[in-house]
């Protein structure tokens, strides 16, 4: 029989992976301003292909859900994705005040997110309550607050890049 969350895994890997070789061999190809975004964006997905590799592996051997190395994944890359809001917002005046607000709201996200899911799941229901309101501080900053306004002032390649992250952030960190 067909492993499909092992395959769904193995997908997952090979296209972070194609997407890092993409950003990295292309970056020389963008404007000097864009460049540090495209090399976060680079980091991130090659981050999330290695630990993809990892889960695959734990999933093949294990056969459980392999819940320490998506937290291990999503300690580095969800604080990376933050510091990618504010790269793409800079050009339009962002402060770093705006990337440290996302990565408070992304660490609190995770950590009580973890805690409920490993640590304390006698008090799941309030831990994900805890991480579910952090979750949604990002998503109302990043569609309603400071950031939007910033990405609608600036317009263009800047305000098409900030609703892609957007979307990412509201479909990709849901599931």
């Amino acid at each position: 029989s067909i492993d499909y969350v092992g395959f769904t895994f193995f997908v997952g890997s090979m296209a972070m992976m194609a997407a890092s070789a993409f950003f990295f061999l292309s970056m020389s190809s963008f404007d000097k301003k864009w460049r540090t975004s495209i090399l976060v964006s680079g980091l991130i997905t090659f981050i999330a292909a290695v630990h993809y590799f990892y889960m695959r592996d734990y999933w093949a051997t294990i056969h459980e859900s392999p819940v320490f190395f998506r937290y291990v994944d999503w300690v580095l890359t969800v604080p990376l994705m933050c510091v990618e809001f504010f790269l793409i917002l800079k050009v339009a005046g962002a402060k770093k005040s705006l990337m440290w607000k996302l990565i408070f709201f992304s660490v609190i996200m995770l950590v009580t997110g973890y805690v409920g899911e490993t640590l304390d799941r006698d008090n799941a229901w309030l831990w994900g309550l805890v991480s579910g309101l952090a979750y949604l501080a990002i998503v109302y900053e990043i569609w309603f607050g400071t950031a939007k306004k910033l990405a609608v002032a600036a317009g263009g390649s800047v305000l098409s890049a900030h609703k892609t992250l957007c979307w990412f952030v509201l479909v990709g960190w849901a599931i």
